[in-house]
């Protein structure tokens, strides 16, 4: 038996990635002896899908689950035809997450839990419509253009059966979703000032 864990750090002391797409590591581990490999995720930095590209590179890695804080449309297409499970609202630490598959505490996600392109900057048509914090312009593009249009377009494509913007089924569901798009902005603003200080310092 083997899981992917999107992953913030290369070990099981890191925290979950909240982004499926372009998280910057999987781990993949054995649940049962906590063995893993760490895979670098080479769609982390893609200007367009990232999703679907990092579920393929899952896909042929031969797991049976993917613990991860979010999954979009297309990639939760690709996973689930291949007989993947997708957990969603998975946080913590790799190694707790790992844990709480072990005992169950996780039950697989029947559907994406966030519409196409999260994790590039645009959060419009999240839980509750909050809309906030779109038009940043983040997301791995760095200054490279990739705006997206708003992130609007082709929510459906590809024939997904998912809803285009799926509700939370509960407050609790909608609480956790809201948490991870809070954990998702605050790494992406960490990486955008680390970057920032970069070219500063050259």
């Amino acid at each position: 038996m083997r899981v992917a864990i999107s992953s913030t750090g290369p070990g099981l002391d890191a925290e979950v990635d909240p982004r499926f797409g372009r998280c910057r590591y999987f781990i993949i581990a054995d649940p049962e002896t906590e063995e893993f490999e760490t895979v670098e995720n080479s769609s982390a930095m893609a200007g367009g899908g990232a999703g679907i590209s990092a579920a393929q590179e899952i896909v042929d890695r031969g797991v049976q689950a993917v613990l991860t804080g979010n999954c979009g449309p297309n990639a939760y297409q690709v996973l689930s035809s291949a007989g993947i499970q997708v957990l969603t609202g998975v946080s913590g630490t790799v190694k707790n997450a790992i844990e709480g598959y072990r005992s169950g505490k996780f039950k697989a996600s029947s559907r994406a839990n966030v519409p196409d392109h999260f994790g590039m900057g645009d959060t419009s048509g999240m839980v509750g419509g909050s809309g906030m914090g779109r038009g940043m312009g983040m997301g791995g593009g760095m200054g490279r253009g990739m705006g997206m249009g708003g992130g609007m377009r082709g929510r459906t494509r590809m024939g997904s059966p998912v809803d285009p913007a799926p509700q939370p089924e509960s407050r609790e569901e909608g609480l956790r979703a809201l948490k991870a798009q809070s954990q998702a902005m605050a790494q992406q603003l960490a990486e955008i000032q680390r970057r920032i200080d970069e070219m500063e310092s050259k």
